[in-house]
């Protein structure tokens, strides 16, 4: 499968401080891959790169270019969504709708047009009079409206109610399942996309951790909920993780067969939250 994005020994600093250190990782064409990761860890200085919105050093190749030198190029061809929609405050949102209609050779008006309907914006109304909810909503539906190869999210649905954050997931899984687009979805609300995700990126002090499909997981990661009496034997496989849960002590292995800590009671595949919390506390 080709990749739409190739990074290969990317670094930034600001100063004496290291955003990115030494990074490598590939997205492949119509995947979703979640970037996770802390405050501060480099996700979106590893987003602005790919955008060609900062300098770094090492390669990188977005839809096999450099965005450091073709820009412009990749952006007909690239969507961003920001984690703040900033619109003129007197613009009329259906002249927003014309606004994008006449740039984006790619924006698909009634699509735009049929998500605004799903919510409670009116073509007449100006930016001014919305939500800072429903500034969002126009914002996103202006974005997804356009018809691209890569889309890139920065906690898209921040502000937003978990009824609202609930139906766009479901409309980005319905709207690209089998679809050429790839996707990277950038938040701290692991737990809503999960199911969403194909791949795993986590970032952390400027380091990738992990990064691996989600068909991987089961075969590197398990899960097992320890009796007291078993707690001593499993301890000896060396967890990277454990916790108290029920009266019994929860442990996150890798690399450890399952038929091996099946001994210690039913074993599964943890979450991305459990897991991206004990790759934390681990490191």
């Amino acid at each position: 499968m080709s990749s739409v994005v190739q990074a290969r020994g990317m670094s930034k600093r600001y100063g004496k401080f290291e955003a990115l250190r030494d990074i490598s990782f590939d997205i492949e064409t119509g995947s979703i891959v979640g970037l996770i990761g802390p405050n501060g860890a480099g996700k979106t200085t590893t987003l602005k790169a790919l955008l060609g919105l900062t300098r770094f050093d090492g390669e990188l190749q977005v839809l096999g270019m450099d965005p450091r030198r073709r820009r412009h190029e990749i952006m007909k061809r690239v969507c961003f969504i920001a984690d703040v929609g900033v619109l003129p405050r007197w613009l009329k949102v259906c002249d927003a709708i014309d606004y994008v209609d006449g740039v984006h050779e790619g924006f698909n008006r009634e699509k735009a047009e049929a998500l605004l309907r799903e919510t409670n914006i009116l073509p007449g109304q100006k930016v001014r009079q919305l939500s800072k909810g429903m500034v969002t909503q126009l914002h996103l539906a202006l974005v997804m409206a356009i018809e691209v190869d890569l889309l890139v999210l920065d906690e898209p649905t921040l502000g937003l109610d978990i009824l609202y954050r609930k139906s766009f997931y479901e409309r980005l899984l319905n709207d690209y399942f089998d679809h050429s687009t790839s996707i990277i979805i950038s938040t701290h609300q692991v737990e809503e996309i999960e199911s969403l995700l194909t791949h795993l990126i986590f970032i952390d002090e400027g380091r990738i951790i992990l990064s691996c499909s989600m068909d991987e997981l089961p075969s590197l990661y398990s899960e097992v909920l320890v009796a007291p009496e078993d707690v001593e034997r499993a301890l000896a496989y060396a967890p990277m993780h454990t916790r108290e849960m029920l009266g019994k002590r929860s442990m996150i292995f890798e690399n450890v067969s399952v038929e091996t800590l099946g001994h210690f009671g039913e074993v599964h595949t943890p979450s991305v939250a459990d897991l991206f919390v004990a790759k934390m506390q681990k490191g």
